[in-house]
């Protein structure tokens, strides 16, 4: 056994050879060193969970958490002795409600156990003038969409006219319904990509990282719906951008969500055009859509979503948000 501070000297000459010190083994100094190395894999220099570890632990939970919830609640519906005409929407609404309140309670868990912060630093609370920046978020979803229209209607591309072979209680329905699914729909969204996660990466100083990588996975779960192309996927991971400079914008997720439901609300039931490649959400839009191409400037099957208007449109759309004068409330504490 050796000991700390032992001597060991040569037989032949009683000179001291050897001292078994704590210079000659830093054994317990490579330990701390190693364990130091460790934890600064998971933890950062203020003491919390880096931001990449509660970024995939919110992701995770809320995976798991969700895909229990959906399965429970399709279940469920499919046992309500309801008619066709009352649950024809709920198996679309349901899942996205599923996702918006899953969302934000995984999201608030995770800011309150790895940051120590409120509910409120989601931005999802009835406060610092949420209803001015909803208001505020319609009206630049609104006049983002009337751009890329206006594009599309100068180049002769496509051109629009009543919808008079529906019947006004069917558009009526049409509209309302639908405002209840892009409702849901943009709010889901809202709080999963500009929610916890985008926000947990900017308050590391790592915003640009976080809007590029909560806009990559917004565009990568579009990649699936008909008529997805190059295009439209790189228009949705812009608009991921767009939502995103949206929320620095206030700091809260009502101007996003604003903007959000403004742009796909219009396009669908009052327009008469695809939303991201889907037709069935609007079987009675106000108006109808007549489009003669070419389809990289307004994006065919896919909806305007899928061509040059939108890309176009949204650019200066992020111009627009940089120079409104909405005052930023930082929520985040």
């Amino acid at each position: 056994m050796l000991t700390h501070g032992a001597k060991f000297s040569c037989p032949q000459t009683g000179k001291k050879s050897f001292e078994a010190t704590s210079k000659a083994f830093p054994l317990n100094d490579s330990f701390r060193y190693n364990r130091l190395n460790m934890n600064a894999i998971f933890i950062g220099t203020d003491g919390k969970l880096r931001s990449g570890w509660r970024a995939a632990v919110f992701l995770l939970a809320f995976f798991l958490v969700a895909s229990i919830l959906i399965v429970i609640s399709i279940n469920a519906i499919a046992l309500m002795p309801l008619d066709d005409s009352e649950t024809a929407q709920l198996p679309i609404i349901i899942p996205f409600a599923v996702l918006t309140v899953v969302a934000l309670v995984i999201g608030w868990l995770c800011a309150k156990f790895f940051e120590k912060l409120p509910y409120h630093s989601l931005g999802a609370s009835l406060k610092n003038n949420w209803l001015a920046h909803l208001a505020s978020g319609l009206a630049v979803g609104a006049v983002t969409f009337l751009l890329a229209i206006i594009i599309v209607l100068a180049s002769g591309s496509m051109s629009f006219s009543f919808n008079a072979a529906s019947a006004t209680n069917a558009i009526a329905t049409t509209l309302l319904t639908t405002f209840v699914i892009f409702t849901v729909g943009a709010a889901s969204e809202e709080a999963l990509f500009r929610g916890y996660l985008l926000q947990t990466f900017a308050r590391s100083d790592l915003k640009w990282f976080g809007i590029a990588m909560t806009s990559v996975l917004f565009a990568f779960a579009h990649n699936a719906n008909p008529g997805a192309n190059p295009l439209a996927l790189a228009n949705t991971l812009l608009a991921g951008v767009w939502f995103a400079v949206a929320y620095f914008k206030t700091r809260d997720l009502w101007f996003p969500f604003g903007v959000h439901l403004a742009w796909n609300w219009l396009q669908g039931p009052v327009f008469g055009i695809s939303v991201s490649g889907i037709t069935g959400f609007a079987p009675d839009p106000l108006l109808r859509a007549n489009d003669v191409g070419p389809a990289w400037l307004t994006g065919a099957n896919y909806g305007i979503e899928g061509g040059g208007a939108c890309t176009v449109a949204i650019i200066l759309s992020l111009a627009l948000i940089r120079l409104l004068p909405i005052k930023t409330h930082h929520t985040e504490t």
